[in-house]
C-alpha cells in the first residue's frame, strides 16, 4: 500500500492556461484531463462553454505531480479551497479510512465515492479547516 501527498489547485475557468503555462516554465507533462462535458451525470444546465471546463488533470513535474480542475461555472473559490492536499493511495479501503478519519468533526465536501477518474475519491475538510481530497489510484 502507498500513500502520497499531492498539490490540488482548483482555477476559476483557467485551468487549461495554467496547464500551459507550467508545461513552458517548468516543464510539466500532461497525464490526463478530464472535462465537465466527459463527466456522467452532468447536469443538463451545464452550458458548451461549461463543458470545456476542466474537472480534473493531472501533470508530472519532475518526480512529482500536480492536480487542476476549474471550479463549475467559474464560481468564486471560497477561502481555504483553491489550492488544497491530495492524498493518493492504491487500496479503495484505505483512502476510505482516511477520508472518515479527517471528517472527523470537519465538514464532508463531496462524499466518498467511485468517480470516472477515481475508483474511490473524496473531498472534505477537517476540524483545522483543511481541506482534503481523497483520491485512490489503483495500479
Amino acid at each position: 500500500m502507498t500513500v502520497k501527498l499531492t498539490p490540488y489547485i482548483t482555477l476559476e475557468g483557467r485551468t487549461r492556461e495554467a496547464i500551459q503555462f507550467y508545461e513552458q516554465a517548468i516543464g510539466a507533462e500532461v497525464l490526463s484531463i478530464l472535462t465537465y462535458g466527459q463527466m456522467p451525470d452532468m447536469p443538463s444546465t451545464f452550458t458548451d462553454e461549461l463543458k470545456s471546463l476542466v474537472a480534473h488533470a493531472k501533470l508530472k513535474v519532475g518526480e512529482a505531480e500536480l492536480m487542476f480542475s476549474d471550479a463549475p461555472g467559474g464560481s468564486p473559490i471560497e477561502n481555504g479551497k483553491r489550492v488544497t492536499i491530495c492524498i493518493t493511495t492504491n487500496d479503495v479501503e484505505q483512502s476510505r479510512r482516511i477520508f472518515e478519519a479527517l471528517q472527523q468533526e470537519g465538514q464532508v465536501n463531496m462524499p466518498f465515492k467511485e468517480e470516472p477518474f477515481s475508483p474511490g475519491f473524496g473531498d472534505v475538510t477537517d476540524k483545522f479547516g483543511v481541506t482534503f481530497q481523497v483520491y485512490t489510484e489503483l495500479e
